[in-house]
């Protein structure tokens, strides 16, 4: 399929103020898309920032993330050898991020998509910024993206998995990717049990249906009846710590890379990435 028919068949998919098809999502959707619509709306944001207790209440977790800049560099290097010339997906695509960047990477064509509207608005804001015409955004549903068979060659699922029922989600990432595509997926990893708690202490910045679906390795178990698994790798056992007590986190990084190699200790990790292929 060429790109242009593609880009036609995505009119057509494209839900941004479709009444009709919001009203066909279930209520677990449903609730997914409302919570990212706040989660991502700027004005939302910039009036937690205006109280802190409103900003830690809602985006308290971002500054752990500064933890993450070794597996964030690993991504960021698989995609460069990947996405150049393919036809890429940022699947459930949040703000943009990695769509924005397979198409600086020099993809043929670069989709984004997810439930929100809001995501939606703010990417195409910063596609349109940033002068890119090889990008594309739009809304959909990740379980049922109503995009043809066999049309995507590189997807990338950052952080978004848990958010899905892999039931369904699993056999609409094989139906639409490519024979011989490649996914790498970056998830958080259901086993340590400080963050465990932590997640259960801050129930305002995730939904019911991600709470209780953090992967584990049971789910890429599940995952394997649909593509081969390779290439995992665990991240941050206590890097996260850095993110309190930034002062730590050279040491607790150096920690960190011997941790990730031993194994059943390294299930402590924060985040866990691996590559799905789909055979010729």
């Amino acid at each position: 399929m060429d790109i242009s028919t593609l880009a036609s068949l995505i009119d057509q998919i494209d839900c941004i103020d479709d009444g009709e098809w919001i009203d066909s999502l279930n209520s677990r959707k449903l609730s997914e898309l409302a919570f990212h619509n706040r989660d991502r709306d700027r004005s939302f944001i910039k009036e937690a920032r205006s109280n802190s207790d409103s900003y830690e209440r809602f985006y308290g977790n971002k500054k752990y993330y500064q933890a993450t800049f070794r597996s964030k560099l690993y991504v960021d290097t698989w995609m460069s050898e990947n996405v150049r010339g393919k036809i890429f997906l940022d699947y459930a695509c949040g703000n943009g991020a990695n769509a924005i960047a397979a198409a600086k990477l020099g993809a043929s064509y670069s989709l984004g998509l997810d439930i929100s509207n809001v995501s939606i608005q703010n990417c195409r804001q910063v596609a349109s910024e940033a002068g890119l015409q090889n990008v594309r955004f739009f809304q959909a549903d990740a379980e049922n993206t109503q995009l043809p068979d066999n049309c995507i060659d590189i997807i990338v699922c950052s952080g978004m998995l848990h958010h899905l029922d892999l039931s369904y989600a699993l056999p609409e990432l094989r139906r639409i990717l490519k024979p011989g595509g490649k996914i790498l997926a970056i998830e958080a990893l259901d086993y340590n049990p400080v963050i465990k708690i932590y997640r259960s202490i801050t129930p305002d910045m995730r939904t019911d249906w991600e709470k209780a679906h953090i992967l584990s390795l049971k789910d890429v178990e599940f995952i394997s009846r649909f593509f081969s698994v390779h290439s995992m790798r665990f991240w941050h056992v206590t890097g996260y710590v850095g993110g309190k007590f930034p002062f730590l986190l050279p040491l607790a990084d150096r920690i960190d890379q011997l941790l990730e190699k031993i194994p059943y200790l390294n299930r402590m990790a924060w985040i866990f990435t691996f590559v799905l292929s789909k055979p010729d």
